[in-house]
């Protein structure tokens, strides 16, 4: 899961999974979709929905306010500290999301070698989502988020879609949310020359976003592979009427979001009935 305000797919999904009980023995998000997944194993309902369609829309969350005010478009300590907090406005339950028997992983990229880090349930601390933070800070519309005094940036730009980090942690089969279309072909970055001056600081970022491209459509032709093989099952959006990481279109967030309930919902049927059940 990841892709902004494109998470909210994904939100649908993981609400359709809790409204039929299914839960999973190991959970990995990027970006925006660790969020998602947070609030899934904490069995909440709805709470991300609640995020993408009215927090998102305040001034505080995310745009040129925050960008000129704290350097980063997308403001992550207003999203997942001072909403997100015990004391905050909608708290994630961090002792449900703990006392959930899946495994969390969280992917992020270390700003100064641009590789993937993983963290893992195990270093979430309540009121303290910063790895959550390290993987949804996009390079140059966001600054580096610090973790004990380490760079990192969003974990797209190094692991966008990371299935094989989920087989290499024991997984034997997995369930891929993309929040972009499973025939969508990413293309070079735009910009490049703004984005190296920018990320002058962490050139291996910069190599990274480079090749993102690559590595993306090649992750999704081997995911294919993986699906004709029965290890993997993908859900994505047919498409996306025309929404982007920073939609706010009402009707297209709701439409977004019940393509990913329903789409979870036919993979749910499916299994039923091949299970006779």
């Amino acid at each position: 899961m990841g892709g902004g305000m494109r998470g909210i797919y994904g939100a649908g999904v993981a609400d359709c999974f809790l409204e039929n009980d299914i839960n999973f023995d190991y959970c990995i998000g990027v970006s925006a979709g660790s969020a998602n997944i947070a609030s899934f194993l904490a069995g909440q309902k709805g709470r991300n929905y609640k995020f993408y369609t009215e927090f998102a829309m305040r001034k505080e969350y995310m745009g040129f306010d925050s960008f000129f005010k704290n350097g980063s478009f997308f403001n992550l300590d207003y999203v997942y500290s001072v909403l997100s907090n015990s004391d905050g406005e909608y708290p994630l339950d961090y002792d449900a999301m703990m006392n959930n028997k899946s495994e969390f992983a969280v992917v992020a990229t270390d700003a100064a070698t641009g590789k993937a880090e993983y963290f893992y349930k195990n270093s979430f601390k309540k009121d303290n989502y910063a790895a959550i933070k390290a993987s949804s800070s996009v390079p140059v519309a966001n600054k580096p988020y610090f973790i004990d005094g380490k760079a990192y940036y969003d974990g797209g730009v190094s692991d966008p879609i990371p299935f094989e980090k989920a087989f290499a942690d024991g997984c034997d089969k997995v369930v891929v949310v993309l929040t972009k279309p499973r025939d969508f072909i990413k293309k070079p970055e735009p910009m490049q020359k703004v984005m190296k001056i920018e990320l002058s600081r962490y050139p291996n970022v910069f190599k990274a976003i480079e090749n993102r491209h690559n590595l993306y459509n090649e992750s999704v032709k081997k995911l294919i592979e993986y699906e004709k093989e029965g290890r993997a099952v993908i859900l994505a959006p047919d498409t996306l009427n025309g929404m982007n990481m920073t939609t706010k279109n009402h009707k297209v967030l709701d439409e977004i979001y019940q393509k990913g309930f329903d789409d979870a919902l036919k993979i749910i049927r499916l299994r039923s009935e091949s299970d006779g059940t």
